[in-house]
Parts: C-alpha cells; structure tokens; sequence
C-alpha cells in the first residue's frame, strides 16, 4: 500500500476510535446517571421503599455521606432537567451525576452548597438558564428551592469562589466553560443562586 492510502486510512481509523470512545463515554454517564437518580428518588421518598436508607450525620447535625453516596436530586424546571446528586467530585463521582463539592454544606445548614458537573453530560443545557429561574434540591428532609441572582465566568484555576462560609445559605453550580469547547476547557461557568422567598 502506499503511502497515500494509509494516512486517509489511519485518520478514518482514529476518527471512528475517537467517536466511538466519546460515545461509550457518554452512554456510560446516562446509565450510570440513571441508576443514580432511581436510588436518589427511593432516597427522597422512603415511604416507596423500605430499603433506603439514611444520610450519615457528625456530631453538630450536620449531613456527612461518604464519596460516592446518592443524596439527593437537583431538578432544573427551565430546561427540563432532573438529575442525581452525588457525593464528591472526582471524575467516578461525577459519572453518577451532579457532584456535591466534600465540605460545602447541605440544603438548610446555613452555608454554601457547590455543586458541579460535566458540560457535556449532565449539565448540556446549564446555559439556557437565565437570571430569576429556579433550581429546586430535593433532599431526605426536604424540598429546597433557589432562585439564580447571577452567573459569572472565571478562571479553571480560580477557587475564589468556593469560599465554604457559613453565614448565609448560597447555591452555587459550577461546570467548565466554553459550553461547546474540545478539550479540557480553560474556564468555569458560574451559576449563583439564593433561596426563594416564601410568599
């Protein structure tokens, strides 16, 4: 063969290889993301199941689940999307669903809860959110609802905005940023939101 033949061929080659990588990648991350989710609802919703079972909590209250623990759900109304929460961040976690960042608060303790995910899994549509939608977590003692103040672009590198402060509670979701970027992207998009007032 010469080698005019085989370069178009090897290029064919890795370009089938590649997609086919990226796909199983992606069919990973639903089944696995929909086991997650079925196990978060059985978690919510104990009465349907009889086998969940609880959120460990330390000595203060405060929820403490172990890497990998389903906790919870975030359903995003806008754009139609209701994912699991998993504990952690690391790339396993992260295939199961959303990652809740290890020592961020929970939902009704008064702090800052991060979580994140992948842009090209679970967080695809995160934005077409805009200013004003809501962002409900929904945990084992209960429904929590956010209303997004503000979005912002910063640095992969910056962790300025993970500041873990127990002054007032705070929703912030994070995912990498450009939304359509190859690669590792060199940003992270943030989303903050505040808890909903009741009327």
């Amino acid at each position: 063969m010469k080698l005019k033949t085989i370069i178009p061929l090897l290029l064919i080659l890795s370009g089938i290889v590649a997609l086919g990588i990226g796909g199983f990648q992606l069919a990973e991350t639903k089944i696995k993301g929909n086991k997650s989710l079925e196990e978060a609802r059985n978690l919510i919703e104990p009465k349907a199941n009889a086998a969940a079972k609880e959120i460990p909590r330390d000595e203060t209250g405060l929820l403490k689940p172990g890497f990998g623990d389903v906790v919870g759900i975030l359903d995003i109304p806008a754009i139609e999307s209701e994912l699991a929460i998993v504990e952690g961040t690391d790339p396993n976690d992260l295939k199961k669903g959303v990652g809740h960042y290890k020592g961020s608060y929970y939902p009704g303790e008064n702090g800052q809860i991060v979580l994140s995910g992948h842009r090209d899994t679970v967080f695809r549509r995160l934005g077409e959110l805009e200013i004003g939608d809501s962002l409900h977590v929904k945990m084992p003692h209960g429904d929590f609802a956010y209303e997004i103040t503000r979005t912002k672009i910063v640095d992969a590198d910056d962790t300025s905005i993970i500041t873990l402060q127990r002054e007032e509670e705070e929703l912030i979701v994070t995912t990498c940023y450009p939304f359509s970027f190859v690669g590792n992207a060199p940003d992270r998009y943030i989303i903050y939101a505040k808890p909903k007032k009741e009327n």
